[in-house]
């Protein structure tokens, strides 16, 4: 099988010295270029995939620890000097099909998508198999990165196999994207900024005796923080700077007046109890009607924003 697109898969590699051989051996045939990115592997990852002398593979060596996204955003930088047309990431720990690649690319040949990645959550056996901190981790990520990135229609957000054409690539500040394990959810959201088309994938997951390098506190500690600049990002990007429309309006309105009622009522409720006495109607009120109208608002321009999901163009066809 041989493409008219030069096809290049990017696999960065930390604490993955096991897996990474099998990795690379069982990439397909019409991939033209492999570029693994030791990030400074403390099990040499890197010079065993030297080792295996073989043509098409390209290694990068961090001097120091990057992280994940950094690893990748080094790999992704170097299949656009290589004139990439699409450039897949995966990992190295072997917890990703190669063979799955051709599901993978198939919407970015058929210029049905920008981005695509692996959806687990489709594969009832595969949820099954997967450990159960993940899975929930998962669960209570996805609804929130759903809501910061705009992508209100993809499913496993933190899924990092991924295909991405050449124009979308060049087109991302790559150097603006998380180097950690924010890394997925801040390409989502940056792609939405540039109105780019996102597709799932059912893909299978394999779990097995490899080490996971992710820090559970750390990302416990960090993620809603990003996730909530992410978001805010977004928004005043998306509806304040590259559009204003009925949404922009929405929010401006709705989180005053939820402020306002949440605060407001919260003082009454305090100060009723202190003074031992009962707020009446016309404070409850005053504190209600805000919050009512504020979730109102906000829910249209919740509304509006999956409305807004960004889709490919059909060609008109003149009848």
């Amino acid at each position: 099988m041989k493409l008219n697109k030069r096809i290049t898969v990017v696999i960065p590699c930390y604490k993955v010295s096991k897996q990474i051989r099998g990795v690379i051996h069982l990439i397909p045939e019409f991939v033209d270029k492999i570029i693994v990115v030791d990030d400074a592997c403390p099990e040499n990852s890197g010079a065993l995939v030297k080792e295996m002398d073989i043509s098409i593979v390209e290694v990068i060596f961090h001097k120091k620890n990057k992280g994940v996204g950094g690893a990748v955003i080094s790999g992704f930088k170097k299949a656009i000097e290589l004139q990439s047309d699409i450039v897949i990431k995966l990992d190295g720990d072997g917890q990703m099909n190669p063979n799955e690649i051709v599901k993978l690319i198939n919407p970015l040949l058929y210029d049905r998508a920008d981005y695509v990645k692996g959806n687990r959550f489709n594969d009832f056996k595969a949820l099954k198999r997967m450990p159960k901190i993940r899975l929930f981790g998962n669960s209570f990520l996805s609804f929130t990165i759903k809501l910061a990135s705009g992508y209100w229609d993809i499913m496993d957000p933190t899924n990092g196999f991924c295909a991405i054409s050449k124009d979308s690539l060049c087109e991302l500040n790559l150097n603006k994207i998380d180097n950690r394990y924010f890394f997925e959810t801040d390409m989502l959201i940056n792609l939405n900024l540039l109105n780019k088309v996102v597709e799932d994938i059912s893909i299978s997951a394999i779990y097995g005796d490899e080490t996971s390098n992710l820090n559970i506190k750390r990302v416990i500690l960090n993620f809603p923080i990003k996730i909530l600049k992410g978001l805010i990002k977004r928004i005043f990007y998306k509806y304040y700077i590259y559009n204003f429309n009925m949404a922009s309006i929405y929010f401006l309105i709705s989180i005053p007046l939820l402020l306002f009622g949440l605060f407001f009522g919260g003082y009454s409720w305090i100060m009723g109890i202190m003074e031992n006495t009962a707020n009446n109607s016309g404070t409850i009120m005053l504190a209600a009607l805000p919050i009512i109208l504020g979730i109102q608002f906000l829910l249209q321009a919740i509304s509006i924003d999956i409305n807004s999901i960004p889709k490919k163009l059909q060609p008109y066809n003149k009848s």
